[in-house]
């Protein structure tokens, strides 16, 4: 039914063609240089142009009808597949583009031959140069808007703080920001660029057991982040990098576009963030910061020994957050539980490193007794 409609309508179309041909035809005199027009020879000749253009526009009808059709489905699915962010800044660019094509044409209109067009022209021109820009600059565009909200609300008072972060590929791996984020100490959107989703899928297909077992954990911690209510994940495609380049050159340049922070707890990527002017929030570092801070003379009570250290007698034990603990002359507790008491803490770049003696090994020296006797849990 909808196409014998378009049928119609077409032919319509086509017979007002035909007649705007005649009008056009005899207002030049070609019509009355091929014969002279009187009376109702005006009138078949008018006809004739109209039944003419309106049968071919019937005729026409069904593939002008399949054509638009599938035109109107293309960019559909074009327009579908295209995110939200490329929308609204080819929207703007195109509108921009537009409005500046209407104010440089509009005096140049009465020029002579050419003037008419030269509007057309410049609508034509403006137009796709506003539209590919703003799907371009996008996130400029974004970050202007943001910058402007921000300023409006730190006129209110309400500061002027940007909320979104990037993260890296190592965080994401590394599974800890899904429970940083669940306890609400992360705010905002959280950016995965696509070219970090595409780093994560290359080593889920990895050859190497341990890579691809990485990379898959760490889209399924994405997938299970989505999930959560109140943590949003964007992924977005951003144009104008270098692809060439490594992905921790091209995650400075999205936060320095951005002018956001990039999560991450990779060593190297934080030192060379630091040094563009680019704000890191490290993992490691807020994990440092909240494990417990222990004192010189503290007692940590049924650590396990688990092997051997470094130097002579040593052993060592580990904390449930990591923290590794050296045990002076713990090496005959192995496979056992102790009590110990701590003689230092030593922080590094790598983490906290705690120094102890065995809790009656302490006392024993502190009192110039050879000490034999050793509290042992279990």
């Amino acid at each position: 039914m909808l196409k014998k409609v378009f049928r119609v309508i077409i032919a319509l179309l086509g017979a007002g063609i035909g007649y705007t041909l005649s009008l056009l035809l005899a207002r030049i005199g070609f019509i009355n240089e091929l014969v002279v027009v009187t009376g109702y020879a005006w009138y078949s000749i008018v006809a004739l142009f109209v039944l003419t253009a309106g049968f071919v526009g019937f005729i026409l009808a069904p593939r002008l009808t399949d054509v638009t059709l599938k035109v109107i489905d293309f960019l559909e699915g074009a327009l579908q597949r295209m995110p939200l962010q490329d929308l609204i800044g080819g929207a703007a660019g195109l509108i921009i583009g537009l409005v500046i094509a209407n104010l440089l044409g509009a005096p140049l209109v009465n020029i002579p031959w050419v003037g008419p067009y030269i509007p057309i022209i410049f609508s034509v021109l403006f137009g796709y140069l506003g539209l590919s820009l703003g799907i371009k600059k996008k996130e400029e565009l974004r970050g202007l808007m943001s910058m402007w909200r921000a300023g409006s609300k730190q006129g209110r008072g309400d500061g002027g703080k940007c909320l979104d972060k990037v993260l890296d590929t190592n965080v994401i791996i590394d599974g800890r920001i899904s429970d940083i984020c669940r306890t609400g100490f992360l705010e905002g959107t959280l950016i995965v660029p696509r070219f970090v989703l595409e780093e994560l899928q290359h080593i889920a297909d990895s050859s190497d057991l341990l890579r691809r077992n990485k990379g898959r954990r760490g889209l399924d911690i994405l997938n299970q982040m989505r999930k959560e209510q109140g943590i949003k994940i964007e992924i977005r495609d951003f144009d104008g990098l270098d692809n060439r380049k490594d992905v921790d050159y091209r995650l400075i340049q999205v936060c320095k576009r951005l002018d956001c922070p990039v999560v991450t707890n990779d060593f190297n990527l934080n030192k060379v963030a630091e040094l563009v002017g680019v704000k890191v929030l490290n993992i490691n570092e807020l994990a440092n910061a909240v494990k417990p801070l222990f004192l010189p003379g503290e007692e940590i009570n049924g650590v396990d020994v688990i092997r051997d250290g470094k130097e002579s007698g040593q052993g060592v034990a580990y904390l449930e957050d990591g923290t590794m603990i050296v045990i002076e002359g713990g090496k005959k507790y192995i496979g056992q539980r102790i009590n110990v008491v701590v003689t230092s803490v030593l922080q590094t770049s790598a983490g906290r490193m705690i120094f102890a003696k065995p809790k009656m090994a302490f006392k024993d020296s502190s009192s110039a007794q050879p000490y034999h006797e050793v509290n042992v849990i279990g």
